[in-house]
């Protein structure tokens, strides 16, 4: 039975709610009618909270995820506690270390990162000064326009080509999530600028590519520290790498745009067809939901809430060793066999996959997303759509109106109908 003190702690929990959001991700006065409605709300008992979260280690640090992963899937993430708790989602901490293993690791990270930033200023000085560029580096001809850059060795095909896009990245910086508090400060906006730019000199087979601001923009909110934000963006990159991959012919994010089209046509064949029919086959109107994990389609709030329920149901215990070590990862993923007690560390949508055998890493969930979006209009669909233009209004007018864990439940009812029609066949 619940004391009269508990019941009224409970009730301000969930009247308090949004205000709580609006404490941790301030939006400016005049842009609150611009933003999308956010639907997400902590909630007492289901949301991974800051004590519960604390609670989930034992005294030498290590974490009970399977624990931590049932309370995610049921009711998200706290604000006070995302970022660290991202962390182990996204794969920069091995969830069996101890306090001391990681904190060693953390350090170590720290010094490497300063020292990848101080190479990059000593190119660009304006790396690190709290200040960003939003005009360019190098002119037409490759000449530097900037007396400060004399010297700098733009003959280097590598450097040449990280210093063209350095005044791109300051210029998505500007638009990024402007309607936030948090970017009316030239340093935070710097912060996001320096990380970029230091992810793009030492990625410089895929470089920057318009996108890659709305995926770190979040963890430059919620991670204090810039050195572990960039480790948590670089360990997100390693999921989204092949979205940015550009070639003269195709963006990466078109063979899971594939993959979309062989999902439909397997659990909807009638509405693959209708697409079809309008030209709609290739699913290029899902193109930028995948590209960016949906920020375009849910408020600041919900694409957090959407983002750690989908990393908590994808998530793989051996995302860590996979990432430091991925020959001998790999090697003993192939001769272990996995008990029921391992599959409780798996997120639920990776756990199927594991049982079923289905493991192709490039069917990921927001795939599974995308399809239960157009299965839920499914009828709209149908009807109304006379040509693509159609499809996307309709879907706009979804999107704006979607409930974060219902359209991932939705996605997990589609794999499975998926998997066991593709067993079938």
């Amino acid at each position: 039975m619940i004391g009269y003190g508990g019941l009224c702690k409970r009730v301000f929990m969930m009247k308090s709610g949004a205000t709580e959001l609006d404490t941790f991700y301030p939006v400016r006065p005049e842009c609150q009618n611009d933003v999308p409605h956010t639907r997400f709300k902590p909630r007492a008992g289901k949301t991974l909270s800051a004590r519960r979260w604390h609670a989930s280690f034992s005294a030498d640090g290590r974490l009970n995820i399977a624990k931590v992963l049932r309370r995610i899937q049921r009711g998200g993430v706290h604000p006070s506690v995302k970022g660290v708790v991202w962390e182990f989602l996204l794969g920069c901490y091995d969830p069996n270390s101890t306090f001391d293993e990681r904190n060693e690791l953390m350090q170590r990270r720290r010094g490497q990162y300063d020292m990848w930033k101080a190479e990059c200023q000593k190119m660009v000085p304006a790396i690190g000064s709290g200040k960003f560029i939003i005009t360019p580096l190098i002119s037409d001809d490759g000449k530097p326009t900037d007396p400060s850059l004399i010297g700098v060795p733009t003959s280097d095909k590598k450097v040449l080509q990280w210093m063209q896009v350095l005044h791109q990245i300051g210029l998505d910086v500007v638009r990024t999530d402007r309607a936030l508090v948090f970017y009316e400060s030239e340093a935070n906006q710097a912060k996001l600028w320096d990380v970029l730019a230091v992810f793009a000199w030492l990625n410089n087979d895929i470089g920057y590519v318009q996108g890659m601001n709305d995926i770190c923009s979040p963890l430059i909110i919620l991670i204090e520290n810039e050195a572990d934000c960039f480790w948590c963006f670089e360990r997100a990159m390693r999921r989204l790498r092949e979205n940015f991959r550009c070639s003269a012919s195709s963006m990466g994010v078109q063979s899971q745009l594939s993959t979309l089209s062989q999902i439909m046509k397997t659990v909807d064949p009638k509405l693959h067809q209708h697409l079809e029919d309008l030209d709609g086959g290739e699913y290029l109107f899902a193109f930028r939901m995948l590209m960016v994990l949906f920020r375009r389609e849910f408020s600041f709030a919900d694409t957090l809430y959407l983002w750690e329920l989908m990393w908590g149901m994808e998530y793989n215990p051996n995302i860590f060793s996979k990432y430091e070590d991925p020959d001998r990862t790999k090697a003993k993923e192939s001769s272990s066999a996995i008990n029921d007690k391992m599959l409780k560390q798996y997120g639920k949508f990776e756990r199927k996959n594991v049982k079923t055998g289905h493991t192709e890493e490039s069917i990921s969930l927001a795939i599974f997303l995308v399809a239960s979006i157009l299965e839920i209009k499914n009828k709209r669909f149908l009807n109304e759509a006379k040509g693509v233009d159609d499809v996307v209004q309709i879907l706009g007018d979804i999107t704006s109106n979607l409930d974060a864990k219902k359209a991932c439940t939705e996605a997990l009812k589609i794999q499975k109908k998926y998997l066991s029609k593709a067993k079938k066949a």
